[in-house]
């Protein structure tokens, strides 16, 4: 049996514009992943906790708010808290070069993907990074 890739689409903040999430997570789909998509307005800890539930190998947060400083190390904090160091979190947005490198150094996120990136790209990338593991 094939064990499909298990992936929490989420929207963290007060960021309304759920457009790009919804496309990325029908790529995921397309591509033989499993989607949990879990809208918008997502807070930490109700994203962790439903990666938790979910049992999942990536979390990929879409967030256009501005506010990826306070929201993506506070989702880090939260994982390492419940022993999902293993959980890879990828990120799309508009985030600069310079906060992309603090958050990929200083916290752990596995990648950034701005505006322009390819489904394919983003899809290529859980391909060949996500850890899959069931029991």
């Amino acid at each position: 049996m094939e064990v499909k890739t298990r992936v929490l689409v989420a929207k963290p903040g007060l960021d309304g514009h759920d457009r790009g999430a919804k496309v990325i997570a029908r790529a995921l789909r397309d591509a033989g992943m499993e989607v949990i998509y879990t809208g918008l307005q997502q807070t930490p800890q109700m994203i962790v906790e439903a990666a938790l539930q979910e049992d999942v190998d990536v979390i990929g947060l879409s967030i256009l708010s501005g506010a990826h400083m306070t929201l993506l190390p506070k989702v880090m904090e939260l994982l390492r808290a419940e022993g999902m160091e293993d959980v890879m979190v990828i990120v799309g947005g508009i985030i600069s070069d310079e906060d992309a490198n603090i958050l990929k150094r200083d916290y752990g996120i596995a990648a950034i993907f701005g505006p322009g990136s390819s489904t394919q790209s983003i899809v290529q990338f859980i391909q060949d990074n996500a850890s899959v593991t069931r029991d």
